[in-house]
């Protein structure tokens, strides 16, 4: 591996997050190194296999796409979600700390209760209505406990050509069904994985020094999830019929909040980030697909 440019270590390649920036790296290669990891490499709620790949590798920048991402499961496996969102994200952030690496941390707009009514603000207070949010809370918290550098993006309904999304499941869904019913009284916004794969290496390019804290990230729009059915079933030209119906009728283990929209000025204004909007970012993925 090239020890004359700085190294970046993905956990998480396996994911859809992963997956996208494996598929943007090489036109960064000329200023940046690239190490992927999976969990079958790398555990990373284990400090010794951590500080193994920081020693072995001394990393520049620690890019954690890793997360126990099961929210209903979350429910019932509270100390594996707790392990990993937590407690490893804060050997991580200790560990950028001492090796004077830079740690970007993925976060979720599931640390909001979605009681709100206007975007959330990376400074507004969190409140979780699940166990994932509540572990994904946590890691936050501790990652700028034990070094307060670090970079959190929290992000919201990420999906991708890669991985199990809802835009793939409402696709199969709509070819095998003649009618199917979509939850409408959740609203946030998309995030295309490659989007957010993008805007991360932007910031990782752009020499984030001194710019630790949270930030919020998705495509630009505010949709429910039926809306955003719709529009799948409008571009993809699908006969199936799709009905709202509220989130009463659709009961799952774990409650998700039923408005997660956030603001996000100030990834945009910190940052240089561009935003896409969520129906350009829809069409793209599904060119792909």
């Amino acid at each position: 591996m090239p020890t004359n440019k700085p190294l970046v270590v993905i956990t998480g390649k396996n994911g859809q997050l992963g997956r996208e920036l494996a598929d943007l790296a090489p036109e960064y290669a000329d200023r940046f190194s690239f190490a992927f990891f999976g969990r079958d490499e790398l555990d990373i709620s284990d400090e010794q296999q951590l500080t193994k790949v920081f020693e072995e590798l001394k990393p520049a920048f620690l890019i954690n796409c890793g997360a126990y991402t099961a929210v209903d499961k979350a429910e019932t496996e509270q100390e594996k979600a707790l392990a990993i969102n937590a407690t490893g994200v804060g050997f991580m952030a200790q560990l950028c700390k001492q090796h004077d690496a830079k740690f970007i941390h993925i976060s979720t707009d599931y640390v909001f209760n979605g009681q709100g009514t206007k975007p959330y603000e990376a400074s507004d207070e969190t409140d979780p209505v699940n166990y994932y949010g509540a572990t994904k809370l946590a890691g936050e918290k501790i990652a700028l406990q034990n070094n307060a550098e670090s970079i959190i993006i929290r992000t919201s309904w990420v999906y991708s050509q890669y991985g199990n999304n809802f835009v793939k499941t409402m696709i199969r869904l709509m070819k095998e069904r003649p009618e199917i019913r979509v939850v409408s009284d959740q609203v946030g916004s998309p995030t295309y994985a490659k989007d957010l794969a993008e805007a991360i290496l932007h910031i990782v390019a752009g020499n984030p020094a001194n710019k630790g804290g949270i930030y919020h990230f998705s495509n630009a729009g505010v949709i429910s999830w039926f809306d955003f059915a719709v529009a799948i079933k409008e571009l993809k030209q699908l006969n199936s019929n799709v009905s709202p119906i509220p989130t009463t009728a659709f009961p799952t283990p774990a409650k998700r909040p039923a408005y997660s929209v956030m603001g996000k000025d100030k990834i945009v204004a910190e940052f240089g980030v561009t935003l896409k909007d969520w129906k350009m970012s829809l069409q793209e993925c599904l060119d792909k697909l």
